[in-house]
């Protein structure tokens, strides 16, 4: 059995930074976890040599970004073979690098990436490995067409066919199944061995693409009634075309299956919801607490559900040890300077505005009242170089920072990576998610976070419907509303944040530890071996 999973971006390590957040960070642990359950998977991604722009802030929050180069021969392997497609009359060539992903037991998951930077190729082609959603329709569709259908015939290339199935996460790499289809597979064959994995629970994230040229990249790979079966008429939409093609579809937590239930009109979508890769999440300290006292967790991260037997002398001083790597990550990064005795909320993701990252600070006033001399801040993320919504975000929390500096210091940590994530994730002592449900996917940040004994502060959106117990392991933000009204939002925060989280936070480290035991056994059930284990059932139905 080999399955064959494709996807636009792959995060693998910080230094490679060919990932953008949580679809590639996701993805990066889906091949981890697949590498420690010993799945016979391959994965393949595009190079880009650019990735996805490093952040630059200026004092008022301005964001800038840069773009230094990946020399691939730093972190990957060199296979030495090249794939050739037809493109635009000519031909484009491709590079194949390798990351051997070694699971707990031995077991290698091979993740290729292709690369266009190729001295055969026109500059406009050599372009199209340059950034991760970086271009027009135009590069995206190129793009796509490379990683779909040239993934496919790279990975035969590499001796890796026939494959028993197909995985494609996300509608970038549909075009993979048009391949399978010109490959010699059946409709019904293809039905049979393939599963898509939509995250994206709103319209205008789906890629379209003008069915012109769809037709002038893609050419003979389209079937004559591919307008029918996908239901696209106007628009090559990418996820309803996958959709069509494919014969399981899934969606990422109980919530987003039922959102894309309605987006996707008769079709079944099974929810699997995401889970996190704990050797690679969880933070140093807390897994030596764990290696002591849940012992056999590296390999069996169920036992994550025993946290219970940890004692608060064990778990209190791991999580100052990680608190205090937060805080000279921010002091040093920053020049803001954290108090111990304070509580410290954390908010790091993509900077898009339905994840509303200025709520708290909605009511200066209202936050002065209730947290000065309490409370800290630590942000991060970055948005997308185009989104000037976003952008206007970042201003909004260094504009607002500035002014409750005196009471409430403010922090925000330039170029969100994986390595600042794994920082916050684990040495903040609330995570705080304030999205307009239900427009989350998913929320693997707070799993993390969870990993680390770190309590959730969440509307009940993605993930956390699923796990909260409300002042259990965590606190949910509101009563599920499905409307957007910031006000009823942001008053929901301030309140629980008063009333409940900050009487906790000060009665001590012992009301704390329990909160903290809770979050880590909870996190037992959103790890990415659960996660792969839900997968495997599909990969078994391959036939």
């Amino acid at each position: 059995m080999v399955v064959a999973y494709l996807s636009a971006e792959i995060g693998l390590w910080s230094e490679l930074h060919t990932y953008s957040g949580g679809l590639g960070v996701l993805a990066g642990d889906h091949v981890k976890s697949a590498a420690d359950a010993g799945i016979d998977l391959v994965a393949i991604t595009l190079l880009y040599r650019q990735g996805y722009g490093r952040q630059h802030l200026d004092e008022s929050g301005n964001q800038s970004e840069s773009y230094p180069e990946i020399d691939p021969a730093e972190h990957l392997i060199d296979t030495g073979i090249e794939l050739t497609l037809p493109l635009d009359g000519s031909t484009l060539h491709s590079r194949i690098w390798l990351a051997e992903v070694v699971g707990l037991g031995g077991h290698t998951v091979p993740v290729y990436f292709l690369d266009t930077r190729h001295e055969a190729n026109a500059p406009e082609h050599a372009a199209l490995g340059n950034r991760l959603y970086g271009g027009d329709d135009s590069v995206r569709l190129r793009q796509e067409y490379l990683l779909g259908v040239g993934g496919i015939r790279a990975l035969n290339a590499l001796g890796h066919g026939p494959f028993t199935g197909l995985h494609l996460n996300e509608g970038h790499c549909t075009f993979a199944a048009l391949e399978m289809l010109s490959q010699g597979w059946s409709r019904d064959g293809l039905r049979a061995r393939s599963l898509f994995t939509t995250h994206t629970p709103v319209p205008a994230g789906h890629d379209r693409f003008a069915w012109k040229e769809v037709e002038s990249v893609v050419a003979d790979l389209l079937p004559d009634d591919v307008r029918t079966f996908s239901g696209c008429e106007e628009s090559c939409s990418m996820s309803h075309l996958a959709i069509g093609l494919v014969g399981k579809v899934n969606a990422v937590s109980n919530l987003n299956a039922w959102v894309a239930s309605g987006m996707f009109e008769g079709v079944h979508i099974e929810p699997i919801t995401n889970g996190v890769h704990h050797l690679t999440w969880a933070s140093p300290p807390m897994a030596a607490v764990y290696d002591e006292h849940l012992r056999g967790w590296r390999s069996d991260p169920a036992k994550l559900a025993h946290a219970g037997r940890i004692p608060d002398d064990a778990l209190v001083p791991a999580r100052q040890e990680a608190r205090a790597v937060l805080r000279d990550l921010v002091q040093a990064s920053t020049g803001v300077e954290f108090e111990e005795s304070r509580l410290t909320i954390g908010f790091a993701r993509r900077f898009a505005t339905y994840k509303r990252a200025n709520l708290v600070f909605s009511d200066l006033p209202r936050l002065r009242a209730l947290g000065a001399g309490r409370i800290q801040f630590v942000f991060a993320g970055k948005a997308h170089p185009r989104d000037e919504g976003g952008k206007q975000l970042i201003r909004d929390i260094f504009a607002s920072g500035a002014e409750v500096a005196d009471e409430i210091p403010v922090a925000f940590l330039e170029d969100y990576s994986m390595a600042t994530g794994l920082a916050m994730t684990s040495g903040v002592d609330i995570w705080l998610n304030n999205p307009v449900r239900p427009f989350e996917a998913s929320g693997t940040s707070g799993m993390k976070a969870a990993l680390n004994g770190v309590p959730n502060l969440s509307i009940l959106d993605g993930w956390w419907p699923e796990a909260c117990e409300h002042g259990v392991n965590g606190w949910a933000i509101g009563e599920a509303e499905a409307d957007r009204d910031d006000v009823r939002d942001a008053e929901a925060l301030y309140s629980v944040l008063e009333h409940e989280v900050l009487p906790a936070w000060e009665e001590g480290d012992a009301r704390w530890a329990h909160l903290m035991r809770a979050a880590i056994a909870t996190s037992a059930r959103f790890t990415g071996a659960r996660m792969v284990s839900d997968y495997q059932r599909f990969y078994d139905s391959f036939h």
